[in-house]
């Protein structure tokens, strides 16, 4: 059985993140997988990585990522592009959109993702929270 190479992994693990399907997503996890925010704090393990992007989902029901640019070194998978999305707060308002330049790297394990970590200013939307503190 051909496995796909981590690139294609990583592109097929985009598509789902922008498809919003949190079971399409694990599907595409190791089982000890682990997530790690731009301040470093991780998550690990797809029942838990289930609920963060559940939850993360229901915060920004519009969340996207694209990418500019994919380098690959072995298992490793390096994305640069943009995050974007709108802070849900009952109605989705324009004024509560933000994007940011964002950067991934990615560990492919077995055609799996085996770590997905993200490297993003996280201010644009921090700002769009205050304003309703």
């Amino acid at each position: 059985m051909h496995s796909r190479n981590p690139v294609e992994v990583v592109l097929e693990f985009e598509r789902l993140i922008n498809s919003h399907s949190v079971e399409a997503i694990a599907g595409l996890l190791t089982e000890d997988s682990v997530f790690i925010d731009s301040l470093g704090q991780k998550i690990q393990g797809i029942g838990n990585l289930r609920g963060a992007w559940t939850g993360y989902f229901r915060m920004v029901p519009d969340y996207s990522i694209s990418h500019a640019e994919i380098f690959s070194n072995g298992d490793t998978v390096a994305v640069f592009g943009i995050a974007q999305g709108r802070l849900a707060r009952g109605e989705m308002n324009k004024e509560d959109f933000w994007k940011t330049p964002a950067s991934c790297r990615a560990v492919v394990k077995g055609g799996k993702i085996a770590v997905w970590q993200v490297f993003a200013d996280n201010e644009p939307i921090r700002a769009i929270m205050r304003k309703y503190q």
